[in-house]
């Protein structure tokens, strides 16, 4: 119980890094509410995948951008200037949540 609470802080906290600068620029609420949902269930696949004897340290930024990448392309198609603080993001968070659970939860 206390990993899965402790899971959940994670991605409340990885989402609320996310979407603040979103809030601030005054994006549409469904994207706000996209993003910090991607980044609320994040933690919860990375730190139950073993990706092929993959470091715990790099883990996390791969699956973090590989599962943005389908939106990523989405976005692509529409808004050329939001791919690279996406793709930033994803990769960053992602490691930041797989580092602050291997050192909190694991």
């Amino acid at each position: 119980m206390k990993g899965i609470l402790l899971t959940c802080l994670i991605g409340v906290i990885a989402g609320a890094i996310d979407v603040l600068p979103m809030i601030k620029m005054k994006l549409d609420r469904f994207s706000i509410v996209s993003a910090f949902v991607f980044y609320f269930i994040l933690p919860f696949i990375i730190l139950n995948t073993e990706l092929f004897g993959m470091p715990w340290w790099l883990k996390g930024g791969v699956i973090g951008f590989a599962l943005a990448l389908p939106v990523i392309i989405i976005v692509a198609g529409q808004d050329k200037n939001s791919v690279p603080p996406m793709v930033v993001m994803s990769a960053v968070l992602g490691t930041l949540i797989g580092i602050a659970g291997h050192y909190i939860i694991l």
